[in-house]
């Protein structure tokens, strides 16, 4: 299964057993303290999401893939290129993982390929494939069919390929052998923790979503907290810290599939073009992009407030034009992130998080590299 997993771009084939109930306890207790935020979805399946065979009825073991997704032409250094893109206010930082092509049409279809591969060997049998598609604990899943350990930083992390992939996983109903779990070997490490712009891993493998800003810029719909958003940086969709300065993503594969190959103008952009962006420009550079699936709405408020924070650290005359343009935006969420940004001050009721910022204390943008 292994090798034909490789033929459809997958880097790793493990499977894993279906009794998942000693992770329930620590789902209840992520859910009962609201760190999932507005993700509704994330309470509503319960804990059908630490039961496979209620989810597919007649499950007996989960084949898990990992997807290695670092477009084939990334240098070596790439963090450093990465960290320097957060020193450049004026430009937009994407998460690497969302500069390709969208990775949920991507893993979808070559779990149903390696499925059907499966069939073609053994005859038909019963199975369906999950990219971010259902209430899976993805994770859980991973670790315990040795795709690799549960970094701090929540993320399963790899000794051969660090953590920059994707993990699907394929329901079955044949009882596979389990994949043998890998041990942790993050030690004493907690640079993940310590790098986090907003403070959002509260504790080792505990995410406070509400605080991340993946979360912030991707899942949450709404106005950001006024205290969060100077930390946010240049940060536009998504968030890479906590994988860039692991010392494991120097291992961190590159995908053999050009999907993931970055495309031009979400990467480095201008805020000021960016802002720019009319909503049948942002369907068009988008297409077939995880980037659309936020809308424009969304887009226009992430890049409003990088922009606020780039006028900031320097008065910038385009930058300033771009955002005025956008004072009488039909939305109310993107004219109140657009009035933040031109107003350089608190509003009334006080900004505590631009006053760490003008008292020299934390910011969204990282301390120059040494």
């Amino acid at each position: 299964m292994g090798q034909w997993g490789r033929e459809l771009g997958f880097s790793q084939i493990g499977v894993a057993g279906v009794d998942l109930s000693s992770a329930e306890p620590g789902l209840l207790q992520w859910l009962a303290q609201g760190f999932h935020g507005e993700m509704a979805y994330m309470q509503a399946h319960g804990l059908k999401r630490a039961r496979p065979a209620e989810l597919v009825p007649g499950t007996l073991s989960v084949i898990t893939a990992r997807m290695d997704y670092l477009p084939t032409a990334t240098p070596e250094g790439w963090q450093a290129i990465e960290w320097d893109r957060l020193h450049r206010p004026r430009e937009g930082a994407v998460s690497l993982y969302a500069r390709g092509r969208d990775y949920h049409k991507v893993m979808r279809n070559r779990l149903q390929k390696l499925g059907e591969r499966i069939a073609q060997e053994i005859g038909p049998f019963g199975h369906r494939a999950f990219t971010d598609s259902a209430p899976v604990l993805e994770a859980e899943l991973a670790a315990r069919s040795g795709q690799g350990w549960r970094g701090k930083h929540t993320l399963i992390l790899s000794r051969e390929a660090g953590s920059m992939y994707f993990l699907g996983e394929i329901y079955v109903d044949l009882a596979l052998p389990a994949s043998e779990p890998v041990t942790a070997h993050c030690g004493t490490c907690r640079a993940c923790i310590d790098i986090c712009p907003t403070g959002a891993i509260v504790g080792e493998q505990r995410l406070d979503a509400r605080r991340c800003i993946s979360y912030l810029t991707i899942e949450h719909a709404g106005p950001i907290p006024l205290e969060l958003r100077p930390l946010m940086g240049n940060r536009i969709y998504g968030c890479d810290d906590c994988q860039l300065v692991c010392p494991w993503n120097k291992y961190a594969g590159r995908s053999p599939l050009p999907d993931f190959d970055e495309r031009p103008g979400l990467a480095g952009a201008a805020l000021a073009g960016l802002l720019g962006w009319s909503e049948q420009e942002f369907l068009r550079r988008t297409e077939g992009s995880a980037i659309r699936r936020i809308g424009h709405e969304r887009w226009l408020r992430n890049v409003a407030v990088a922009a606020g924070n780039a006028l900031r650290v320097e008065d910038d005359a385009q930058l300033r034009a771009a955002l005025q343009a956008l004072t009488e935006h039909p939305s109310a969420i993107v004219r109140e992130h657009v009035d933040w940004a031109l107003a350089g001050h608190p509003p009334e009721g006080g900004d505590p998080g631009l006053a760490a910022v003008r008292e020299g204390g934390r910011t969204g943008f990282p301390p120059p590299r040494e």
